[in-house]
């Protein structure tokens, strides 16, 4: 970093103004002052903010790595939102607590950190699988809900360095996705904070004590103080200045009216320090956070309807019950995972997949199983995904996946049959994905030599896989490929067709 652009230089000429709240720990001093220029080419407006560019490495990567790793694991019950539920008196979770665990009074979410430990934990290997299975890029939770940092803040005592694991994760983890030519995403959940716990007298949250961890006793349904804004501003800022993320993910409440002017701002430095040190950076958002241009749109567990022309990404996981790692889960199949993966690459997507690993750092059997078969696919389909782009139309067939964020779990039991047909195009070939097999023949109506969106004089076809020649013919109505009579794989089977 250049002398004299750092973020504390930063926050002192181009802050939004107002006194700190000692209440929040380590928050940053915000002075008074109206905006002067920033210090790069991004102000904070929504006209500069959306002269951003998606960056080609964000739109040929096509799939992440998201990690949940928290002291949720230990309890592995429920959900990550475990720290949330076990202090509402109205949830099964806060009795569940009682009975294994204690009285919130004498034993709260603090008393699982020691128990927290990491111990067989390797980021090497983690590095290693994910690459392995074809991802591009790695996205550790930098802070959750919970108010507790993975990595090594200087704002608050309560993290990964000073407690339980005794480690930054995020800063070794780090080193080891660049190590093996990955890109770094980091996300922050922290706005969610601010509401995210109960506070009543017989509960150890409303210690003075713990307010590092808990936050200052607040009624969670009013908007988010100044004071709690600074503080997430300052631990955001925070993480761009310690990390230098190829990506920054942003969960909700972020979103919240009070929250935008800090919002703003804090983009405007991070692809202002991004172009600083000659980066290449992409930042998500939920909803309307960011104008549509400034930044990426992010659908948790949904896709879109149909192509969008911005990059867009879909955040999901490898299991249905929980992002943490919970002892009784329900992973997916590897064939829920990749069908998706294929719908949403051919509507000009990423795929962000997630995995809780477990409270000592490995990663659970199913979820590697997963990742091997995802990589297996990957070996022998990759040509149709990484790099490519959308063709004229996303796909075919009567299988339609819901759209919107949360829409997933209606795609749960959806049957696909040879008819459900994906598309992409890379270096003037068209990929047509066939996303059940197709038995004596394939036939590919938007490739018929009538259809609106024929590409012309077909010169080749090849199935990825299969080591032989084709048999093919056009058709008015249809591209019919003869198949062979076994397919090359077990799920998803990919047609080059050369014109």
């Amino acid at each position: 970093m250049a002398k004299g652009f750092s973020r504390r230089n930063f926050i002192k000429t181009a802050a939004l103004g107002g006194a700190a709240a000692a209440a929040w720990p380590g928050v940053a001093r915000l002075a008074q002052a109206v905006q002067p220029p920033f210090p790069g080419k991004f102000q904070t407006t929504p006209d500069s903010l959306s002269r951003y560019v998606t960056p080609d490495w964000f739109r040929d990567a096509k799939f992440g790595i998201f990690l949940h790793w928290g002291i949720f694991s230990v309890p592995a019950h429920d959900s990550e939102w475990y720290p949330h539920y076990m202090y509402d008196r109205k949830s099964p979770v806060f009795d569940w607590h009682l009975q294994h665990w204690g009285p919130q009074s004498m034993f709260g979410y603090k008393d699982f950190i020691p128990l927290f430990r990491g111990e067989r934990w390797k980021p090497e290997e983690w590095a290693d699988l994910f690459r392995k299975a074809g991802a591009k890029y790695i996205v550790p939770v930098g802070e959750h809900h919970d108010g507790f940092p993975m990595y090594d803040s200087h704002l608050t005592e309560w993290t990964t360095v000073r407690m339980g694991p005794r480690r930054d994760v995020v800063g070794e983890l780090g080193r080891e996705v660049r190590n093996q030519g990955l890109k770094l995403g980091v996300s922050s959940h922290r706005a969610n904070d601010w509401f995210y716990y109960i506070f009543e007298p017989d509960f150890d949250n409303t210690n003075p004590r713990y307010s590092g961890l808990y936050g200052k006793v607040h009624p969670p349904h009013k908007p988010a103080s100044q004071g709690f804004l600074e503080d997430w501003y300052s631990r955001c800022a925070e993480i761009v200045d310690l990390y230098r993320p190829d990506l920054f993910y942003f969960d909700w409440k972020m979103n919240n009216p009070e929250f935008k002017p800090y919002r703003m701002q804090w983009l405007a430095y991070f692809y202002n320090m991004a172009n600083h040190w000659n980066q290449e950076v992409v930042c998500t958002y939920k909803l309307t956070a960011y104008p549509e241009h400034a930044a990426v749109l992010d659908l948790e567990r949904g896709i879109e309807s149909g192509i969008r022309e911005l990059p867009w990404q879909t955040d999901t996981s490898v299991s249905w019950k929980s992002w943490g790692y919970i002892e009784d889960d329900q992973y997916k199949q590897p064939q829920e995972i990749i069908h998706e993966f294929v719908d949403i690459v051919s509507k000009n997507g990423n795929l962000l997949l997630n995995v809780g690993p477990k409270s000592d750092g490995t990663i659970p059997e199913p979820a590697v199983a997963i990742f091997h078969n995802i990589g297996r696919w990957m070996d022998v389909n990759g040509d149709a995904i990484f790099g490519s782009r959308p063709w004229k139309v996303y796909g075919e067939g009567p299988a339609t996946l819901a759209a919107g964020s949360f829409g997933e779990k209606k795609m749960k039991n959806l049957k696909f049959t040879p008819q459900d047909i994906r598309f992409t195009t890379r270096e003037g070939s068209i990929y047509a994905i066939l996303l059940a097999w197709a038995e004596h023949e394939a036939r590919i109506r938007s490739l018929g030599s009538h259809s609106p969106n024929a590409p012309g004089r077909i010169a080749h076809v090849s199935l990825l896989g299969h080591h032989g020649k084709l048999k093919w013919h056009q058709e008015p109505d249809a591209l019919v490929i003869h198949t062979p009579p076994k397919p090359p794989g077990d799920y998803a089977f990919v047609f080059r067709i050369t014109t």
